[in-house]
């Protein structure tokens, strides 16, 4: 209790972790192995502890669930009433490097991968936060160079291409993107070249920033 007799709120940090993988948008859940809601899926996160900021808890859930924490990560919204919880739960996102990633092995509490298209029924409202997140990654993709967390240093134009459709869910026209995208100045060529299936090698790129660059 505080000293108005008002009853705290426990806080809760999630983190909506997106990777592209397959040409589809995926972002990762944990299988509950409590109740409440056991055996169902839910983002990864818990309750913040004592001494704790939100940021490096946030980190710490990535590093643990992905093993990565070099990455894009930002603040998402605080929401209310997630579920049956009675808590504020201050929501991040990330977006990391499926090929990076190293997911936790556990045999309870187990992380999976899920297609953003197709989620299953998540637990405490986290559809609702996933689809919020989903949002902001739409609109920061029109503005800031927000993918290079998706790839790997190097990269083709049509690796990157294929990132954006699966974020946008959409097919988009290979001669304009590529016009677009070099023209806005974030990418430079690497001199090297890679090739893709029977076509002729083609250029590999890297961003000239790999951090959250406006333009």
């Amino acid at each position: 209790m505080t000293t108005d007799d008002t009853p705290t709120r426990a806080v809760a940090v999630l983190v909506v972790i997106f990777t592209v993988e397959s040409g589809k948008l995926r972002v990762l859940l944990i299988r509950r192995s409590a109740e409440p809601f056991k055996d169902a899926w839910s983002l990864p996160g818990g309750l913040l502890q004592e001494g704790d900021s939100l940021l490096d808890a946030a980190t710490r859930r990535l590093d643990v669930e992905t093993g990565v924490s070099d990455v894009f990560l930002e603040q998402l919204y605080t929401f209310s009433g997630l579920g049956d919880r009675d808590s504020v739960d201050v929501a991040y996102w990330a977006l990391v490097d499926g090929g990076s990633a190293r997911l936790a092995r556990r045999d309870e509490w187990q992380p999976a991968w899920s297609n953003v298209g197709d989620l299953p029924d998540l637990a405490f409202r986290n559809r609702d936060v996933v689809e919020y997140a989903l949002g902001r990654l739409k609109n920061k993709l029109a503005y800031s160079n927000v993918a290079y967390s998706l790839l790997p240093r190097e990269f083709t134009l049509s690796q990157l291409q294929q990132a954006y459709e699966a974020i946008l869910a959409t097919t988009l026209d290979k001669r304009n993107f590529r016009k677009r995208i070099l023209t806005l100045g974030i990418l430079e060529e690497t001199g090297a070249t890679a090739g893709e299936g029977r076509h002729r090698p083609a250029k590999l790129y890297r961003f000239r920033e790999r951090r959250p660059v406006m333009f």
